[in-house]
């Protein structure tokens, strides 16, 4: 997962697509849909890309290969995507849109638009580390790591709202679909990882919120918590991210995680699939349940501290306990 910060897209002749499939069809579960993926150039991006245009899909594939922390590199991982959808048969094009500024997520929705017609799928994915205990975090750690992932949610996601909007507007309401990528960090925290915590926690409020207020444009909006090997994940967790040498089932291979997301991302979503949030590793998909109210007391009155203290204590007993936060002893 990785951050796209310039702004130009790279985009072929414009072309005139069928409508959207609101199920499986010839070609596959996406056949005719246009979908965007953000940081698709290696890890679950890539797997992303390549699993949507498996399924009749046409793809923008956003990013501009930079390196773990975010700093920049000379190759295009983006354009070796497309080269491999493309030699399958499939129809791609790159694009190296900034997609945490205004107009690098305008341009990934034009490149959808300009190229293929429309933008029917909006999968957020990019992101980087920078690696911190709290008390050594710099401002400047927390600033990028929130931006590309938080604020790379949001302006795509505006942007692609947006466009949805207008089409509803115009008569031509969509089969849209958006799917977030959040984490096990913002689910339960992580040590070392306040800023890319914080972020991916604000991911999932992000969704909700788009959800509610998009859903009447015809938009779904998800949330996925992913666990696989990526560069962000192979150096840190080496031991429980290594591929087996006796040809098992890879357990933390990307590809894993990239059915569910192009699943939520077709429109076989449908029937109010929005809102939601899942953990999916390996085989397994978890439907994730969120805040709800657990025990509660009312007095009716105004507490003093020690009966307040004393009511809580309680019902902390009553509570069931919180995850454990990853890396706490």
């Amino acid at each position: 997962m990785t951050e796209s910060r310039t702004s130009a897209a790279a985009t072929t002749a414009p072309a005139t697509a069928p409508a959207a499939t609101s199920a499986a069809g010839p070609g596959g579960l996406c056949a005719g849909r246009v979908v965007a993926v953000t940081g698709a150039g290696r890890g679950l991006g890539r797997a992303h890309a390549l699993a949507f245009a498996a399924e009749g899909a046409r793809v923008v594939v956003n990013d501009l290969g930079v390196g773990p922390d975010g700093a920049p590199a000379s190759e295009s991982p983006a354009a070796r995507v497309v080269a491999e959808i493309r030699a399958a048969g499939g129809e791609a094009v790159a694009h190296g849109g900034d997609i945490a500024t205004s107009q690098g997520a305008a341009s990934l929705v034009a490149a959808a638009v300009d190229t293929f017609g429309r933008l029917d799928t909006l999968v957020n994915n990019a992101g980087f580390l920078r690696d911190r205990m709290l008390v050594n975090l710099a401002e400047d750690d927390w600033d990028a790591v929130v931006r590309v992932h938080l604020k790379g949610h949001f302006l795509p996601l505006q942007q692609a709202a947006a466009y949805w909007r207008a089409e509803a507007k115009a008569g031509r309401t969509p089969v849209a679909r958006v799917v977030n990528t959040s984490s096990g960090a913002g689910l339960l925290g992580s040590v070392g990882q306040g800023n890319y915590s914080a972020a991916k926690a604000g991911i999932l409020g992000l969704t909700l919120v788009a959800a509610a207020e998009t859903g009447r444009y015809g938009v779904q909006v998800n949330a996925i918590a992913p666990a696989a090997r990526t560069r962000m994940t192979a150096a840190t967790f080496a031991d429980t991210m290594a591929a087996p040498e006796d040809g098992a089932f890879d357990a933390m291979d990307p590809a894993n995680v990239s059915p569910l997301v192009v699943w939520l991302g077709s429109g076989a979503a449908s029937d109010g699939v929005s809102g939601r949030v899942f953990e999916v590793e390996a085989g397994r998909i978890t439907v994730m349940e969120g805040w709800r109210p657990g025990p509660t007391v009312d007095k009716a009155e105004r507490w003093t501290p020690a009966a307040a203290g004393e009511a809580t204590r309680d019902l902390l007993a009553r509570a069931t306990p919180p995850g454990v936060v990853y890396g706490a002893s």
